[in-house]
């Protein structure tokens, strides 16, 4: 662990992604609170958002179990990718000639601490501005896609014993047969007269 850096951290040794890769997606996530962070790796389509989101997982799962610390109030303090050992391979060419393949590898850290006490307060008011915090907001999201679902299936399966003037779309009954048969009759009687 580097000596100015103080904090929680994880460790991914010998992760299979190139230094400069991983360097691009911990850039994006440094300095940011724990929720803000996930959300940047969810969506983030680089390869390597997928490591560092279970790496900062682990960070935070350390704070939590060694450091006694709330979840809610962490940041990414710091992040950084070492290189590792290359691996080098051969890679077959024209003419019986072969080209060297660097396979790089990187040691990838995330330290994550509490935050300073004016910076959560900050982000526990911005958080109430937008209603609340994440689980508060799923919660209603749930509360309400349920109450949906509720009201859908009673409107589906309300009461048809009552009198109503209206039709409904799932009313399944017989059209009426237009008297096409007896149309056709009276017209070769119209023509048979005529003709005699």
């Amino acid at each position: 662990m580097r000596s100015d850096v103080q904090g929680t951290q994880a460790t991914l040794s010998h992760c299979g992604i190139a230094p400069n890769k991983v360097r691009a997606v911990l850039g994006l996530i440094r300095g940011l609170g724990i929720d803000e962070a996930r959300d940047v790796l969810q969506f983030c389509e680089r390869g390597a958002a997928e490591e560092i989101g279970k790496l900062l997982n682990s960070a935070i799962a350390n704070a939590e179990h060694n450091d006694h610390l709330d979840p809610e109030e962490l940041f990414v303090s710091a992040c950084w990718a070492d290189e590792g050992p290359t691996a080098k391979r051969w890679r077959p060419r024209a003419r019986g000639r072969a080209t060297k393949i660097r396979k790089r590898t990187s040691h990838i850290t995330i330290v994550v601490d509490r935050m300073p006490d004016e910076a959560l307060e900050l982000h526990r008011a911005r958080s109430e501005r937008r209603g609340g915090g994440g689980a508060t907001q799923a919660n209603r999201a749930r509360r309400r896609a349920a109450s949906r679902a509720a009201e859908a299936q009673a409107e589906h399966n309300h009461d048809h014993d009552h009198d109503h003037d209206h039709d409904h779309e799932h009313d399944h009954s017989e059209p009426e047969e237009a008297p096409v048969a007896e149309s056709a009759e009276s017209e070769v009687a119209e023509t048979t007269e005529a003709s005699e």
